[in-house]
């Protein structure tokens, strides 16, 4: 069916009225300040300070409290966290965290792991930027398999 004259000039007029509404936006942008933010050396103040209080960054481990109770591989959903232990030769009583490997790639910065650490090793830094030519370098190994480190010893009257 073929339109009648007013229905053409109708939608013309709608055509006109949209393109109007569409560039009177564009033109209003064209007129204004521009308000980017040259990133990193032209803020005013530093990025890590304009971050709200609570904010979730890389991890970070203290290995000098660390429990060794792999609470918080347990508690990472997705298994970003590695941790193996064995037992000292020299003391059988002791144990030494051998592996202790945070993969920041695949983390999802939800914090779960940080909640079950009883000693609170394992902390958010406010640390966000992790450009890295290759992906593996952003596996931070906190124990070294030639060198590991005993587990922290709480108090009994702690």
């Amino acid at each position: 069916m073929a339109q009648s004259a007013s229905e053409y000039v109708g939608n013309v007029k709608d055509t006109v009225k949209s393109f109007w509404h569409g560039m009177s936006i564009t033109l209003s942008y064209m007129l204004r300040r521009p308000i980017t933010v040259q990133y990193p050396d032209r803020t005013d103040l530093p990025v890590r300070d304009t971050l709200p209080p609570r904010y979730r960054g890389f991890l970070e481990v203290d290995v000098s409290i660390c429990t060794g109770c792999q609470a918080c591989e347990r508690a990472c959903p997705i298994s970003c966290i590695q941790m193996e232990l064995e037992k000292d030769p020299r003391n059988p009583k002791q144990r030494l965290v051998t592996q202790f490997d945070i993969d920041e790639a695949k983390c999802m910065f939800c914090g779960l792991c940080v909640e079950p650490c009883p000693t609170g090793s394992i902390q958010h830094t406010r640390e966000f930027e992790g450009s890295q030519r290759s992906i593996r370098n952003l596996v931070f190994r906190w124990a070294d398999p030639l060198a590991p480190f005993p587990v922290y010893k709480v108090a009994k009257d702690a």
